[in-house]
C-alpha cells in the first residue's frame, strides 16, 4: 500500500480508497496525492473539491482509478 501510495505522489496518478476517519465512517474516496509525512498522507480529494489531511492508519484499501472508473466519472 505505502509503495502505492509513493507511486501515486510521484507520477501524479488518481486514487482510490476506501478510508474510515475517527468516528468509524467509512467512505469511499478518489484522490490525488500531494504529499506524504510519517503518520499522514496530504491529497487532493476529488469528492470534497479540497486537499485534505488522511491518517495512514485509517486507509483501509487503496487501488489504482482505472481508465474504465474514470470514463464512469469517478
Amino acid at each position: 500500500m505505502e509503495a502505492l501510495i509513493q507511486r501515486s505522489k510521484l507520477e501524479k496518478m488518481k486514487l482510490e480508497w476506501i478510508y474510515i476517519n475517527h468516528k468509524g465512517d467509512l467512505s469511499q474516496r478518489v484522490v490525488r496525492v500531494v504529499d506524504i509525512q510519517d503518520e499522514y498522507v496530504i491529497a487532493y480529494c476529488y469528492e470534497r473539491k479540497q486537499v485534505r489531511t488522511f491518517r495512514k492508519n485509517n486507509i483501509l484499501s487503496v487501488f489504482p482509478l482505472t481508465s474504465i472508473q474514470k470514463s464512469y466519472g469517478a
